[in-house]
């Protein structure tokens, strides 16, 4: 196995420590056993958003009058990077489906709203799913298409939502709206509920995430209460933009976490691994593989150091964000490719960690703002364009 490297958060905290200890004594015991099974049935329990509420794992960072916790940027990497051991990006993205969806609730939500949803989503007892993205649109968020015509004391819901995570049996939906002119400033957010007549979810089938809910979303006539509506009308793309620069620094997390997975897996693999008379690791381009790898990850690592030590102090660098969430995809996907190579035969086969990583590689590279789109807006934030 390549040689630990320390911790991502400060590692002479106590608190820390024993935070991290929590998540990978969750991990072992109610993940890894069974995430194999989870991907291969193409869900997992609901039962496992609760366990991992009790622990204080879906909280971080949110309003503790709601059930939150508090917590640093940090506290939420030291999360991923021991989650991630599982390799399974399907069950972190809709297990922490909230991290997306409930932000702009405590952002622009009614105190009875907050009071009456906040704790159902931050206890496990409810799902949180975000919707933004369009079958027309994709990334161009500032130009979606699903209309909420104001109708008295509700909105009127039309159109469709796709690649929605968690969107098969999410209670609570973060929705993007028109409810003006063209452009981001006629875009509003409303929470619709799960049950509410007019929505429809139809599943998707996917080249990885297997165990995460996938859906398309149609709204036809779908009644929302106008008391539902998150900040204002017409005044809710500062807070998706926001929602996605947290989303694109927990990706980046979550990429480097599985290149890591995937150097352990080869590395463990070369060093037991005997051909034409002498370990894998004995051939120098095994080891320079190896080697490549290594160097990828702690240039991710240092990159994720820096950039979240800068959030913690207030900072917006949001074109160095787009550059690390481009640049750790990267490397997720150079190493995942490294792995199965070294892994021959065995790297295709179901059940290795890298062949799940390898398969997941695309949707870090897409979702949370595809990479070319991140390239522009960090040119643009940079006043190249």
């Amino acid at each position: 196995m390549y040689p630990t490297l320390p911790p991502l958060a400060p590692c002479n905290n106590e608190e820390y420590r024993a935070f991290r200890e929590t998540v990978r004594r969750f991990v072992d015991k109610e993940i890894l056993p069974h995430v194999d099974a989870w991907d291969e049935a193409g869900e997992f329990p609901r039962e496992l958003y609760g366990h991992a509420a009790e622990l204080g794992l879906f909280g971080l960072g949110f309003p503790e009058e709601y059930g939150g916790t508090s917590g640093h940027l940090f506290h939420g990497l030291v999360m991923i990077e021991e989650m991630t051991r599982a390799a399974s990006g399907g069950l972190l993205a809709s297990l922490f489906s909230h991290t997306i969806g409930a932000p702009p609730i405590v952002a622009g939500g009614s105190a009875e709203l907050k009071a009456r949803v906040l704790p159902e989503i931050l206890g496990g007892r409810k799902i949180s799913a975000l919707a933004v993205t369009e079958p027309s649109g994709g990334s161009d968020v500032a130009n979606l298409r699903l209309r909420a015509e104001r109708d008295g004391d509700y909105y009127i819901l039309n159109g469709s939502k796709t690649f929605i995570t968690s969107g098969m049996r999410a209670d609570y939906i973060t929705v993007a709206a028109r409810t003006g002119g063209a452009g981001a400033g006629g875009v509003s957010a409303l929470l619709v509920e799960g049950n509410s007549p007019g929505l429809t979810r139809t599943p998707l089938k996917k080249m990885g995430w297997w165990c995460s809910d996938t859906a398309q979303l149609h709204f036809d006539n779908c009644r929302v209460p106008v008391a539902n509506r998150l900040g204002p009308e017409n005044g809710a793309f500062p807070i998706f933009m926001l929602n996605f620069n947290q989303e694109r620094l927990a990706l980046a997390m979550q990429a480097y976490g599985f290149a890591r997975v995937c150097l352990d897996e080869a590395s463990d693999w070369a060093s037991g691994r005997t051909a034409f008379g002498k370990r894998l690791v004995g051939h120098q381009v095994v080891r320079h593989k190896l080697v490549a790898m290594a160097t990828r990850i702690e240039a991710t690592r240092a990159m994720i150091l820096d950039l979240t030590a800068r959030l913690e102090q207030g900072e917006s660098p949001i074109p160095q964000i787009c550059m690390l969430k481009n640049f750790a995809a990267q490397t997720m996907q150079f190493c995942a490719d490294s792995a199965v190579q070294i892994l021959g035969g065995m790297g295709f086969m179901r059940g290795m960690k890298s062949e799940r990583i390898y398969r997941e590689v695309k949707v870090n590279m897409i979702g949370g703002g595809a990479e070319e789109v991140l390239t522009e807006l960090a040119a643009r934030q940079l006043g190249w364009a």
